[in-house]
Formats: C-alpha cells, structure tokens, sequence
C-alpha cells in the first residue's frame, strides 16, 4: 500500500493528510503547469510566443513567491497555503470551459483568456507555495522527516506518472476537445482534493519576517561580492535560461512540425520524469561519498547529448524517431542530476544560521531569468502563420544549449567540493520537478524551530484529522 496506516507506517500516520495531499496535488500541476496544456494551447492555434508565455508564468512570476513571505506573520501558514490554493482552482474554470465549448475555428480572445488565467493561477500558487513548505516542514517531527518526504516523493511519482498515463489514453479514445476536458476536470478534482487535505492540517505558530533592511543591505552584497556563493550563482544562471525552454518547445515543435500524436506527446512527458527517477536512484547512495560536482557533470553532459541528439534529429528526420523518447529520457535525468546536487551544494555555501535570504536569492534569480528565455525564443520562433517554428531559429537553440554545456563543463573546476552538509536542502516531490522545484526553496521567515505534534483525540488517535476543528477556529 502506498498510504499510510494505523498498522503500515504507524509513525506517518498521524501526518497522513499531507501525504494525501502530495498525490492530489499531483493531478492537478501535472496538468495544469504541464506538457497537457502546452497542446491544449497549440490546438487552440497559439503561436510559440504565448506556449511560451504561459509556461513560463510559473518562472516569471517567482518574486511574488518572495513578497508573499511577508504575509506570514500576519495570515500565517494554513490561512495563507489555503487562500492561494483555493483562489488558484477557480482559474481552471477557463480552459475547462474553452474545452467544453470545442470551437472548430477557436478565436483570438480564448488564448488570451487562457494566458490570463494561467498567469491568475500562477500567481495564486506562488502565494500558496510561500507558505506550504516551512508549514509541513513545522508539523512533521524530525524524527520522520526522512521517511515523510521520501513518501511524500513516492506519491507524487505514483500520482504524476499515472496522471501522464490516463493522459495518453484519453488522448486515443477521446477526440481532442473531449480529452482536454476529462483532463482538466480531473485537474480540478486534483485541486479540491488537495484543499480538503490541506484543511485538515493543524496550524503552527506564525513566524518573524527577516528585516526589510536586511535585505536591502546584504542582497547587493551577496550578488557583488567576490566568493564561491556569487560564482555558483552565475553558473546557475546560464544554465536555468538555456535548458528552461525545453519542455514546451519540444512538445510544441513535435505536435506542429511532425503532427506527433498528443498520446505520444504525453508518454514522451512521462519518460522525462522517468529520469528524473532514475537519476536520483543512482544518486541516493552515492552523492554523500562522492559529493555533487561528479552529478553537475553528468547533467551537463546529459543536456549536452540532448542538444546533440535533438540537432540530428532536426537535420534527419524520420529516420530518427527512435531518439526522440531516448532524449526526453536523457533530459529527465540531467534534470534529477542537476536538482539533487543543486540542493546538496546550495546549503554547503551558506552558513545554518544565515541560510533564507541566499538561498531564497539564489532560486528566484535563477528561476525568474530562466522564465524570460521561453517568452524570448518563443519571439524568435513563431514563423508568419504563428501556428509553427521556424526550424533554423530552433537549430540555433540547440547550438546555444550545447555552447552553454561545454563552458559550464569547463567552469566546473572552479567550484571546489564541499564538505557533507549536516541538513541538505533535500524536499520530496522537488526531485520529480527538477525545474519547478526551485521556487519551493524561497522562504524569507524565521520559523520556530520545533514541530507541532498533533494533539490526540478521546478515541486515542493523534494526528491532523483530530486537530482539525481546533485548527479550524484558529483559522
């Protein structure tokens, strides 16, 4: 069994709820932020520029992932997890609606529509995503931190990579418009799913807001000032724009150049997380023995075969089918390998004390400038019908990505091995989202340092369920 019992997995019990919503939230982004609406958005016939827009929201939108902090010590976590989690779902009412209208001759304002909706959604899940981690990060004990986001990160995969699977099947029953509907209906069950768990979570005390004058003093100072933090950094950089554009491109290019199945599309999505898997099956045992640098490197010569790979393929066609799954493949596990090693050698460079505000600096750098480069290339990519890519603009994209990876290669020698780090940066379902997960990491509060142990009903049960109506008044 996957979930958590009474008699499997006694000690995650109590803290089952956040477990639950681990595998609903699943249904929900997978869908909503993924390769799904990347075709819903090429069948309402948008140009590579807004594909490119509404991925990335997600990236763009990151500073207000930041700015969101400070509502903290006023909502605190639940009440603010649950508002952006609840206001985000009504923006799936849009594209379930296109769907369910199915226009044979879709209009200019539904991708409009869909492009203010996405960015309305993605804007209420960066306030949501503020808060949703430190909270449960407060109410799992230490004791069974590694055991709970291990889970946390199975239910995710399980959940995921089903999603993706029902995808494809849909997309060979149903014709088009029928298929995107089932799809974002099940996304929306995902998203109420997840809320209803959400609310059954006990609340934790409010925490402080780092100093605006902090801030202000030591993120020039961080972004300046010569060291191992400030050249990390701008490695990170380059690396976030080159390989961010890929995954709605690629789709994009496929469905539009090729005339790819949408069910291909999507299992060609599930083997991207497929990698992402394995590369952190190959890590587990062997990044706190041969630390993160072997793992940069393996990630940069994955992307680099996919540059490659994606290059002859361009160039030959037909022929070389075949490699297409095998890069998708290849992408997932430069992603896994990039994701883990990132979180591993993140935390060496800053001190435990001090750690919020670089950390928090260093993702939402890289995640805000790597959400730029798709609204960029998809500019450049859009040929005068707007509805596909100018191949020689994405031969160029390819060239750049392998450029980008032989000199980050060569940089690597700068960067010096770090010593094991007593608490890695290490979160759950942020390895199956290797570029995604990085906003997760921004959190400029300071939380109380211990967890919250659910209290315990009359029955003698303890856990969330049974501080749910304490918790609720609270709120």
């Amino acid at each position: 069994m996957l979930f958590p019992t009474r008699t499997r997995h006694p000690e995650l019990y109590p803290y089952r709820h956040g477990l639950y919503f681990a595998f609903f939230h699943a249904l929900n982004w997978q869908v909503v932020i993924g390769t799904p609406t990347v075709l819903f958005m090429q069948h309402l016939g948008a140009d590579s520029f807004q594909v490119g827009l509404v991925f990335a929201w997600t990236f763009l939108l990151t500073p207000v992932q930041v700015v969101a902090t400070a509502l903290l010590p006023h909502l605190g976590y639940k009440r603010l997890t649950l508002f952006g989690w609840n206001a985000r779902a009504w923006f799936l009412l849009v594209p379930l609606g296109l769907a369910a209208l199915a226009p044979a001759h879709p209009s200019g304002w539904m991708i409009s529509g869909m492009v203010i909706a996405m960015f309305c959604y993605a804007i209420y899940r960066a306030m949501g995503t503020a808060a949703i981690t430190p909270w449960l990060y407060q109410v799992v004990p230490e004791d069974v931190r590694g055991r709970y986001w291990s889970t946390d990160q199975l239910l995710a995969a399980v959940a995921g990579l089903g999603i993706l699977m029902l995808c494809a099947a849909i997309f060979i029953v149903l014709p088009p418009y029928s298929a995107f509907q089932v799809q974002y209906l099940i996304a929306v069950f995902g998203a109420l799913a997840a809320y209803r768990e959400l609310k059954r979570l006990p609340d934790v005390p409010k925490p402080k807001l780092i100093s605006l004058e902090k801030i202000l003093t030591e993120t020039p100072r961080l972004l300046t000032q010569r060291g191992l933090y400030r050249t990390y950094l701008y490695q990170s950089v380059p690396l976030f724009i080159a390989i961010t554009p890929l995954a709605p491109f690629t789709a994009f290019y496929l469905k539009t150049a090729h005339g790819t199945a949408a069910a291909a599309i999507m299992i060609y999505a599930m083997l991207t997380y497929l990698g992402v898997i394995t590369a952190n099956i190959v890590m587990r045992s062997r990044i706190d023995r041969v630390g993160a640098k072997p793992f940069f490197r393996y990630s940069y010569s994955g992307y680099g075969f996919v540059a490659v790979g994606w290059l002859a393929f361009l160039k030959v066609g037909e022929p070389l089918n075949a490699i297409v799954p095998v890069l998708f493949f290849v992408q997932g596990f430069a992603g896994g390998c990039w994701t883990s090693a990132n979180l591993n050698y993140l935390v060496r460079l800053v001190p435990a004390e001090d750690r919020a505000l670089p950390v928090s600096l260093h993702s939402a750098t890289i995640t805000c400038l790597g959400g730029v480069a798709p609204v960029v290339w998809g500019l450049f990519l859009k040929d005068d019908s707007g509805r596909a890519v100018r191949e020689p603009v994405f031969v160029a994209f390819f060239i750049i990505l392998l450029l980008v990876m032989v000199v980050l290669s060569l940089l690597l020698r700068r960067l010096p091995e770090q010593a094991p780090a007593d608490e890695p940066l290490l979160r759950g379902a942020w390895l199956l989202r290797p570029i995604r997960g990085l906003a997760n990491l921004i959190n400029l509060t300071e939380s109380p340092p211990r967890a919250v142990r659910p209290p315990s009903d009359s029955s003698g049960e303890t856990g969330p369920a049974a501080s749910h109506d304490g918790a609720r008044k609270r709120d």
